[in-house]
């Protein structure tokens, strides 16, 4: 497969995209792979959402949560991820300005919306260890739903807004052969405040403290050991372990979202001082997608629900009648 060229244009430097140095066993195993990428991404949230939409034990709202984010992690898979890879295998944009252009403000999009979901997620766990009994009490999976939709509306204005205000700044700085994302300085600092300074410090601020309750938890949970209890302080015992594993399984996704992000704010970061190559780039914006083939991974090995559920699923058991109300919890 050649590579398209492309010579110098608006003032940007003479650019060509560099012929390929592999041989086309191993190109045409690049693809291969990357197409098992976006495949596993793909299947792997589609599970998560047919789960937690067909099986009733699972309509709570922290797994509301997990569900629009597993939405997002699907859009990801089918409308970025593709892209994303070529652009590492060729080591060039070979799609156009107008496509790279839709691809950053998908991309943008998505990141924002995973990122606010974790928010979320880190307000969810906060409400349930630090006030169990108010937050089954109010926090209700209709305004769970109610919360998710405002929140996928606040992204969607502000990119929007985002990308009208500095698209024809982005046009103009964006060199042929080459897919970049760039803000002018005052977008800048609102970007960085909006999409990384706020978000982060609420999300180590929140999950701070729930590790701080959740060993308190577990500190009550050995002391009602060691003593005899009547059977409602063990559903208590109980629900304080649930509450407890839920928020561990959450903190290793947050962690590995952060991981994962970082890459790209520190890009940033360091992109607004110097110059960096486009090879920087594309490895920032594979980090970002992996996240979303990651995600359904971490709820196969820690969720035993999942796994049974993917069993449930793969045996065609969700087509017989009922199905949705079986136990998914043995």
């Amino acid at each position: 497969m050649n590579l398209t060229e492309f010579n110098q244009s608006d003032g940007c430097d003479h650019f060509s995209c560099s012929e390929r140095s592999v041989s086309p066993a191993v190109y045409i195993l690049l693809y291969l792979c990357s197409a098992a990428v976006v495949l596993l991404t793909l299947c792997g949230n589609l599970l998560v959402i047919i789960s937690v939409l067909h099986f009733k034990q699972l309509h709570t709202p922290t797994n509301m949560l997990v569900l629009s984010l597993a939405v997002s992690d699907f859009l990801v898979g089918a409308l970025v991820m593709p892209s994303i890879l070529s652009w590492v295998i060729e080591s060039c944009w070979i799609f156009g300005r107008d496509f790279c252009m839709c691809i950053m403000m998908t991309a943008s999009f998505l990141m924002n919306l995973s990122i606010y979901h974790i928010v979320l997620i880190a307000v969810d766990r906060y409400l349930a260890l630090s006030n169990p009994f108010l937050y089954m009490n109010k926090v209700s999976i209709r305004i769970t739903r109610v919360v998710i939709f405002f929140n996928w509306c606040v992204v969607v204005v502000y990119n929007l807004v985002l990308f009208y205000i500095n698209g024809n700044f982005m046009s103009s700085v964006m060199c042929p052969g080459e897919c970049s994302f760039s803000l002018n300085e005052v977008w800048y600092v609102i970007d960085l405040i909006y999409s990384f300074i706020f978000p982060l410090s609420v999300i180590i601020l929140l999950y701070t403290q729930v590790f701080v309750i959740a060993k308190k938890h577990a500190t009550a949970i050995r002391e009602l050991n060691n003593h005899t209890r009547p059977q409602t302080q063990k559903i208590t015992s109980h629900s304080m372990k649930s509450e407890r594993k839920a928020a561990k399984v959450l903190g290793i996704l947050v962690f590995v979202f952060l991981v994962c992000l970082l890459p790209y704010f520190i890009y940033s970061l360091i992109g607004y001082v110097i110059e960096l190559q486009s090879e920087t780039i594309q490895k920032v914006m594979m980090m970002i997608s992996l996240n979303s083939t990651i995600n359904p991974v971490i709820y196969a090995l820690f969720y035993s629900w999942f796994k049974r559920c993917i069993k449930l699923i793969i045996s065609r058991e969700i087509f017989q009648t009922d199905s949705g109300l079986i136990n998914v919890f043995l």
